[in-house]
């Protein structure tokens, strides 16, 4: 098997590690990786997405010994589903192998082949028993959700109030969390969609839109009053000309009545 040439040792020799173990339970039809590991741009802090495919008859026996699975693999300190991602079929794993300097973060997502086609990045076999897991990723293209400009737009100006209104209480640790999840959830899905680029919230925005990463750095500040209020401002500034980029019918009541009210509550 022919591995990336960014697959740092450790990553490798765990990964070998569990395609022989995972190989050898005849349920198992395919492994498959992806993230990073499918654009060759993995380093040591990387995680391991695998996808672990099996029969449909199998499905349920797998999902049911899961953890076990995992736990007889060497290493492993921590393993937990992912409901809280809204993903029961992953397992989320954390491995420190006495050969390797670091732990290393490995995600198991469980699924039945035919479920296998829906995925949102492409993923490469990195070992099968009867070839079918290729011809499902052959036969099929992943889709990655793309943010809604109009079902933001709906909801945009709402939100605008209920943060204004945070500040205003003086649920500062709340209005931060709430700025977080508008920048997360609008800006930067909009500005990475806008650039043509996979709209993964804030993941490696740092680096995949540089300039636009220094203007969102701008909302990120201390649970204080007066940081708060211009972070708000300044994320309705940044959604305006974002959404000026997009056809939808604008909700101009619902913008009037809440940047009036972050003006006149706030300012």
């Amino acid at each position: 098997m022919k591995f990336p040439s960014t697959l740092p040792t450790p990553h490798r020799t765990l990964l070998e590690t569990i395609i022989t173990r995972f190989s050898a339970d005849p349920r198992i039809a395919g492994i498959a990786a992806s993230g990073s590991y499918t654009t060759n741009t993995m380093d040591i802090y990387s995680d391991l997405d695998l996808v672990i495919a099996c029969a449909a008859s199998d499905y349920a026996s797998v999902m049911h010994e899961r953890f076990a699975l995992i736990e007889q693999l060497d290493g492993g300190v921590a393993a937990f589903s992912g409901e809280h991602v809204g993903e029961p079929r992953l397992v989320i794993a954390l491995f420190a192998p006495k050969w390797a300097d670091e732990p290393i973060h490995v995600d198991f997502k469980f699924v039945a082949l035919e479920d296998a086609a829906q995925r949102v990045d492409p993923c490469q076999v990195l070992w099968e028993r009867e070839g079918e897991l290729s011809q499902i990723y052959a036969s099929s293209t992943p889709y990655y959700p793309q943010p809604e400009p109009q079902w933001i737009e709906e909801r945009f100006w709402t939100w605008v109030h209920y943060g204004a209104t945070k500040i205003a209480r003086g649920e500062y640790f709340e209005a931060v969390e709430f700025l977080s999840f508008l920048r997360t959830t609008v800006l930067s899905p909009l500005a990475l969609r806008q650039s043509q680029q996979t709209p993964s919230g804030v993941r490696k925005l740092e680096t995949r839109l540089p300039e636009f990463a220094l203007e969102l750095g701008k909302t990120v500040v201390k649970p204080e009053k007066l940081s708060l209020i211009d972070a708000l401002n300044r994320v309705i500034t940044l959604y305006l000309r974002l959404r000026e980029n997009e056809v939808v019918i604008k909700r101009e009541a619902a913008q009037q009545v809440s940047m009036d009210y972050v003006a006149r509550l706030l300012n």
